[in-house]
């Protein structure tokens, strides 16, 4: 199954991935490896938060970018 994650504002509107690179990955672990790189870039384009997908079956989220303060 292909590994994905959604990009979503604040309120959990989600921001279409043709406005955006969409990543597909073959495992959950390379998923969360490239989010740990480009979480910083993502937030920087106006992604708050994001849900990561096991082909459409949601596996977590959604999970903020934003550090905590």
């Amino acid at each position: 199954m292909p590994w994905t994650w959604r990009y979503e504002k604040a309120d959990g509107s989600p921001i279409p991935a043709d406005d955006l690179h969409e990543a597909i990955f073959p495992s959950q672990g390379d998923a969360e490896s490239w989010l740990g790189e480009n979480w910083r870039a993502l937030l920087a384009v106006g992604v708050d938060q994001v849900t990561l997908l096991d082909d459409s079956r949601v596996e977590y989220g959604p999970m903020s970018l934003h550090p905590d303060n």
